[in-house]
């Protein structure tokens, strides 16, 4: 066996450097990551789908028969159920006065 202990690290050896962090060292650093195909450090915009409008959910129970029946109209008008139920919404709004 050695003496001492085999993994020990002295910390107070160990130094540390602080970075160049002047305009012209970020640029230098800058042209050289383009020039190797790396990104800039501009933010980039949010990928992804669009949110939509249509936030609000509505957990209707209906009868199956009624289900069927919206369901049947959406896909008969290339359009989905939530419209069918806005449209009608509109229409009951009209009706009551609301």
């Amino acid at each position: 066996m050695t003496e001492g202990k085999p993994f020990n690290i002295d910390l107070g050896l160990l130094k540390s450097r602080e970075k160049d962090r002047s305009p012209q060292a970020l640029e230098k650093v800058d042209r050289a990551g383009e020039e190797l195909g790396f990104v800039g450090r501009d933010a980039q915009k949010r990928r992804g789908r669009r949110p939509s409008p249509r936030t609000g959910q509505v957990h209707a129970k209906v009868m199956p028969e009624v289900s069927e029946d919206i369901a049947n109209e959406a896909k008969r008008r290339g359009v989905q159920q939530g419209v069918i139920i806005e449209e009608a919404w509109a229409l009951y709004k009209n009706k009551s006065g609301i």
